[in-house]
């Protein structure tokens, strides 16, 4: 799939990681770059991520988009793709990279006409760093996709961006917006969470005993706060629910340590060594 002119909503890592990546695939002709930061904008420019980078949709480089990219976070995510829905062309394709779907999507949903292309997205990729500076181009090499589709979903929608995707190198997933959220919970989430409740814990006075085990558990933690609010609380229901399940484990950890259980304790061990080679074995 190769469009004419890409519009990518946000331009800092998955931003600029996604025309990174379309430029080096020769996915789109043109690639025009909207965000509110000046910073963002000059360095998407500078560092060839894209032609154009202006502040908002209402900008005429942005009128004859074919394809619309909303790459914000997931609290600003569903206005600037129901303002492209009045600004671009009729047939362009809408989606977005958010990690959470079901509120995006609803909000999207109500507020398009039904002829409207949309589609929800979200490429199981990232890092903890931010900024244009940080773009990678093989970000989406061989990840997942998932894409949201709805009853509302036109085929067409969720054939081209398949298509997009999958030209990016990615495999693409079906799931429905709320299966989605309640699976990122577990898997994206509550990790996060989990994170930075472990570096809130170490004292300052022990930071130098903090070793490679503590700083790869902690690693999440270096994400962007103001992002990740807004993440938890797009998907506060299903998070919650995750944390009810990971508090249970650590009180079955509890219980065995205060009982002096060594047999049950190994057994726990053991079940999340079993659980993370399991992992491991499917690759990234």
């Amino acid at each position: 799939m190769k469009c004419d002119t890409l519009v990518i909503v946000g331009v800092g890592l998955l931003g600029g990681s996604l025309a990174r990546a379309v430029r080096q695939r020769d996915v789109a002709r043109r690639l025009v770059g909207i965000d509110r930061a000046e910073s963002h904008r000059r360095r998407a420019v500078e560092l060839g991520l894209v032609d154009q980078a202006v502040a908002d949709l209402a900008d005429e480089a942005a009128a004859g988009a074919d394809m619309v990219v909303a790459c914000t976070p997931v609290d600003c995510i569903a206005a600037p793709l129901i303002e492209a829905a009045r600004r671009c062309r009729p047939d362009a394709l809408l989606t977005d990279v958010g990690s959470t779907k079901a509120g995006i999507v609803r909000a999207v949903e109500d507020a398009l006409p039904p002829d409207r292309l949309f589609v929800g997205g979200h490429p199981l990729a990232g890092s903890e760093k931010c900024g244009p500076e940080h773009a990678d181009g093989g970000l989406f090499d061989g990840r997942l996709v998932i894409l949201t589709p709805t009853p509302r979903t036109r085929p067409e929608a969720l054939e081209r961006a398949t298509g997009f995707w999958q030209a990016l190198g990615a495999r693409v997933r079906i799931m429905t917006p709320e299966e989605h959220d309640r699976a990122v919970a577990l898997t994206s989430h509550l990790p996060h969470v989990v994170a930075s409740a472990l570096a809130a814990v170490l004292p300052g006075s022990l930071c130098e005993l903090a070793a490679s085990g503590f700083r790869d558990t902690t690693r999440l933690a270096s994400s962007d706060p103001r992002l990740w609010t807004a993440i938890c609380s797009h998907n506060r229901e299903f998070l919650l629910e995750a944390l009810e399940l990971f508090e249970g484990k650590l009180e079955e950890f509890r219980r065995a340590l205060s009982r002096d259980d060594a047999a049950r304790l190994f057994e726990l061990l053991e079940e999340g060594k079993r659980a993370r080679g399991g992992l491991a074995s499917r690759g990234p």
